[in-house]
């Protein structure tokens, strides 16, 4: 009988921490928080965008702004529970920092190249490509009133600013607001915007489009050769212009066209990275070396297919509507909307750049569920659901030797997760302090290199 009433009372408890399980889940962390997150993300976004309509006002908001979530965060530092899961998660963050450098890299050495390959005076000549969505958005100016005109155009969102409302996100793990770790969510979200950086770049690099501001390249790239690169002179130039020259083209299969003289450019002399010359045509004064060449590109003067802005506004909504939800979410997503016509209105990008990358960003995010994901379970949490299943029949059959063999799992198993997550105190500060300081180094370096968009 005391046997029964145990096995009795042993299988209350699972149903009951079930129940108990299923009510948590009921509630996301978001509502369980507040809506504290939203409201700061709405008032940053506000506070700066001040700086157009009182610039006065924003000179003395922002800082107090700043002031009070770096305080709430430094606050809540010191009582944060999931170090140890932050610690597990560091590796997989810093490996996915190096992926989006070397990406950016790639990126870099395609943008300056396609934009040098053709020379100058393609640029010039070159008309931009007609889009369907400049044209609807010039429509909907004869047709809106100009007061929701004047907010389609007003500049309330950059890139800058989806950065930092995704490091908001990844930050409001130490009010439990998003699932621990932080870093993980960091790293799949850097991870993912490397892999549509390298992507993009793969993608814009196939095929030169002309960009739909056509006085970029003199502007900005005044030291690019004039002449083609002497593969464009071989295989594009005589071809370009005469339909029967491509008919042969397509007969032949082969360059049977004479370019002529090539026309040379210079060489710069960059050591074991000399090779690089061909591709980056760089003149005599920029010569000196490929890194600062490379620095000068920034977003290039084709059109590149898909837009790195819209990239990366879509991975903040994406991870901003798995990890937080809520209202703030659909604002977000209506940023995202807003941005992306800003992109084509100003010619930034033809329509399609934006549609790609909306779609892409959406199909890389749920690839990358792996790294960290708000509804994926731990190894740990699985093995035990199993135990506890395992506990419900056994009670239910009256197994005692069952549920005594459950029971030693389950102890085993809770002593394994306390065991790993066992580092002395003093390790586990330094690891925050180191955290918390690098995190924000990157947010200010990452904000000063994107503060011109």
């Amino acid at each position: 009988m005391v046997l029964l009433r145990k096995s009795e009372d042993f299988s209350i408890l699972p149903h009951s921490s079930s129940a108990k399980a299923s009510m948590m889940r009921r509630l996301s962390p978001s509502q369980m928080s507040g809506a504290g997150l939203g409201i700061a993300a709405i008032s940053y976004v506000a506070v700066d965008y001040m700086r157009y309509v009182s610039p006065w006002g924003h000179s003395r908001l922002q800082p107090v702004l700043w002031s009070v979530l770096v305080l709430a965060v430094v606050t809540r530092v010191p009582f944060y529970k999931h170090w140890s899961k932050e610690l597990r998660a560091a590796i997989p963050f810093l490996a996915s920092i190096f992926f989006l450098l070397g990406a950016l890299l790639f990126e870099a050495l395609c943008v300056r190249s396609v934009t040098a390959v053709l020379g100058l005076d393609w640029h010039r000549d070159t008309s931009p490509l007609p889009d369907t969505g400049q044209w609807f958005l010039l429509a909907l100016n004869e047709s809106l009133p100009e007061t929701i005109v004047e907010i389609l155009r007003a500049h309330i969102i950059g890139l800058h600013h989806f950065l930092m409302l995704f490091v908001m996100l990844g930050f409001s793990v130490v009010f439990d607001s998003v699932k621990a770790p932080g870093l993980g969510l960091g790293a799949r979200y850097i991870f993912t915007m490397g892999l549509g950086r390298l992507l993009r770049a793969i993608t814009f690099v196939s095929t030169i489009l002309p960009s739909a501001r056509p006085w970029c390249a003199s502007s900005r790239f005044n030291n690019v050769p004039s002449h083609p690169h002497r593969w464009a002179q071989k295989y594009y130039v005589p071809y370009a212009k005469d339909p029967s020259a491509i008919r042969q083209l397509l007969h032949w299969d082969a360059a049977y066209a004479d370019p002529g003289n090539y026309i040379g450019d210079y060489r710069a002399d960059w050591g074991p990275m000399s090779f690089l010359s061909d591709f980056l045509r760089p003149s005599y004064s920029e010569g000196s070396s490929w890194f600062a060449l490379l620095k000068k590109a920034g977003g290039g003067c084709n059109d590149l297919l898909y837009s790195g802005h819209m990239l990366v506004a879509v991975l903040t909504a994406m991870a901003w509507t798995e990890a937080y939800g809520g209202f703030s979410s659909a604002l977000i997503w209506l940023l995202v909307a807003h941005s992306a016509q800003r992109e084509i209105r100003e010619r930034h990008h033809y329509s399609v750049d934006c549609v790609v990358a909306i779609y892409v960003g959406i199909l890389l995010w749920k690839m990358t569920g792996f790294i960290w994901s708000n509804k994926r379970k731990s190894k740990q949490t699985v093995r035990l659901e199993k135990i506890q299943n395992g506990l419900i029949h056994a009670a239910k059959d009256s197994d005692m030797e069952s549920v005594r063999r459950l029971v030693e799992e389950m102890e085993v198993s809770l002593g394994e997760e306390k065991q790993s997550g066992v580092v002395s105190k003093r390790a586990m500060t330094v690891f925050a302090c180191a955290t918390v300081i690098t995190t924000l180094g990157i947010v200010v370096l990452a904000l000063t290199l994107t503060s011109d968009g």
